[in-house]
């Protein structure tokens, strides 16, 4: 599943594709994804003017000239594709239609951006800008980490008290957006902390902070993590996973103390740490 940094590599890469542009025609190839699409989808969006091109959390928000706002999750093998305009000296043609195009969007000077789901986990909704942060997928989502709110004080007021291990603690949606497994296991390992730490018994909480922002703008620079099924608008991969120091490296030498990465379940998911520098 893209995390955020996979899902604002991709927002910036729709970026000159889509923001300020006008939709002049939709195609909507199926009625459903992971959940039935809004009725009348293709209709809403042709004509409609791409005012400003966002995200919150794991979410792409296009805020359009018609009221509405298009929410986009890209689910474990969404992938939105650009083609049809010049960035820098290359100029990204348009391929041939494939199978799993669910949504094509046809924008004015000639780019399109292609909506392919083969799982179709992915999801699409039409909502009223605004009250779109009351929208169930949205309204109960904690700050964005690379934003004012969540700062030193916040992280600790948060998590003090709590019994959770740490890294349960920093998956909750709720406590801050957009973090998932891969990077959690990152930012434990940068912190010295185990993930299995209690989240309250932390002393220091608040030095958690700006190792997650420093991660997260690390993995957004170097175009997320190509994992399964992700890839960048332009269908390149992203490069993070090369500097990964302990996600998916069981068994291979800690690159600060060469004792083999160790690997555990929590809630269901693996939780990869040196056993000698996170305690």
């Amino acid at each position: 599943m893209p995390e955020l940094p996979e899902v604002e590599t991709v927002r910036r890469g729709l970026l000159p594709a889509m923001e300020g542009r006008l939709i002049e025609r939709a195609e909507v190839n199926r009625p459903d994804l992971r959940w039935p699409l809004p009725e009348r989808m293709a209709e809403r969006l042709t004509g409609a003017r791409v005012i400003t091109l966002r995200r919150r959390s794991k979410y792409i928000l296009a805020d359009l000239s018609t009221g509405e706002t298009l929410l986009i999750h890209l689910g474990m093998s969404g992938r939105m594709l650009v083609s049809g305009i010049r960035l820098g000296d290359f100029v990204f043609e348009h391929a041939a239609p494939e199978k799993h195009d669910h949504v094509v969007l046809h924008l004015e000077g000639g780019a399109r951006v292609t909506f392919n789901d083969a799982r179709r986990f992915g999801a699409m909704d039409l909502l009223p800008t605004a009250t779109a942060e009351a929208h169930p997928l949205l309204a109960q989502i904690g700050p964005e980490p690379l934003g004012n709110a969540f700062n030193e004080g916040y992280l600790a007021a948060r998590l003090a008290g709590r019994n959770t291990p740490i890294k349960s603690a920093l998956l909750d949606q709720h406590l801050v957006a957009g973090l998932g497994n891969i990077y959690v296991c990152e930012v434990l390992f940068r912190a010295g902390l185990a993930p299995t730490r209690r989240a309250g018994d932390i002393k220091d909480a608040a030095a958690l902070v700006p190792i997650i922002r420093e991660v997260l703008t690390e993995a957004i620079e170097a175009g997320g993590s190509s994992l399964r099924d992700y890839r960048q608008t332009d269908g390149a991969l992203g490069y993070f996973q090369k500097a990964f120091a302990v996600y998916g490296r069981e068994g291979a030498p800690c690159v600060t103390c060469a004792t083999p990465i160790a690997r555990i379940t929590q809630s269901g998911r693996s939780s990869f740490y040196c056993p000698r520098c996170q305690t």
